[in-house]
């Protein structure tokens, strides 16, 4: 693994680098971006899997977030689903520069919050050859629809308001930025399952890690997720080749089952029966379940001869 950085407009980037042992770099292989979930960063499940990628014989990169982790951008702790989007372009940008890529065959592999957003940034960058998403997320449905998707988008109005006011109290008034958690540090009995596992696996041991601090600036953050959609117009836009991979006791499988539903392209649904959203994280026997579906669908897709018009 190398430590890398790669310009992404006037942000620095920070990630990580795999590639498979005894590397031909006379020659040009294969590569996939590995795309965060939201909170997290390079060190945790992006790594997993982009190492478990590489020794399957693909380049891959896993790298945090701009405004978050080792990567650049102020004010940190921000979470921008358009910059994120944007992010995946610049770490596609990146392994097209290696020399020992080829940047005909480069594919994406996302979790929760990574998996909607490359997804968005297949969907209008064609660079991106074959995406497999795992325990996907839409990022701005689930902040208004809530954790299972039953509350209407008008649910929202609520938190948009006391955004408004927040920043007002910030703007005019001198308040300190407010921070919101990603997963709740004290959950009880109405918090999900998956985010009480989330809980356990950023919170503890397990996975914590010092730059995945659990904050959320509030007022930047929110409105701008809020309104995102990162399946707006995949019926039309997304032609490349997807594997959907979710767990059968997740929470989030609406979200995979819905991104499926409405992609027209070539598509495959692996659902892994008694996986939840957060055994995809690190669990050994779901992460390599996942790792088997991606590895002959990335091989078959992300080929010499692979054409998506």
């Amino acid at each position: 693994m190398d430590a890398i950085t790669f310009p992404n407009g006037q942000i620095t980037m920070a990630g990580n680098l795999y590639v498979p042992e005894d590397l031909d770099r006379t020659q040009r292989h294969a590569a996939i971006v590995v795309v965060h979930p939201g909170g997290g960063v390079k060190e945790q499940a992006a790594g997993l899997y982009a190492s478990k990628l590489a020794e399957q014989g693909f380049v891959s990169l896993a790298f945090d977030a701009s405004y978050q982790g080792d990567s650049g951008g102020e004010p940190h702790h921000l979470e921008d689903p358009y910059a994120r989007v944007e992010d995946v372009r610049a770490a596609v940008d990146f392994m097209q520069s290696l020399d020992y890529v080829d940047p005909e065959r480069i594919g994406t592999l996302g979790i929760c919050a990574g998996a909607g957003y490359s997804v968005n940034a297949a969907m209008t960058d064609y660079r991106i050859k074959a995406l497999t998403t795992v325990s996907a997320v839409n990022i701005g449905t689930n902040f208004r629809r809530g954790w299972y998707g039953t509350d209407s988008d008008a649910a929202a109005v609520p938190t948009l308001k006391a955004v408004a006011q927040q920043r007002t109290a910030e703007a005019s008034q001198g308040a300190e930025p407010t921070y919101i958690p990603y997963v709740p540090a004290e959950p009880d009995e109405n918090t999900p399952r998956d985010l009480v596992e989330a809980g356990d696996y950023y919170l503890t041991p397990r996975a914590q890690h010092p730059n995945a601090k659990n904050k959320l600036l509030f007022t930047k953050s929110v409105s701008r997720i809020f309104t995102f959609d990162a399946f707006h117009m995949v019926e039309d836009l997304l032609i490349q080749p997807l594997l959907v991979v979710a767990g059968s006791e997740a929470g989030s499988l609406w979200m995979s089952t819905e991104l499926h539903g409405r992609a027209r392209t070539t598509k495959q649904l692996q659902i892994v029966e008694g996986g939840t959203h957060m055994d995809f994280y690190d669990i050994p026997k779901y992460v390599d379940q996942a790792i088997a579906a991606a590895t002959p669908f990335f091989t078959e897709h992300l080929t010499a001869t692979a054409d998506q018009g």
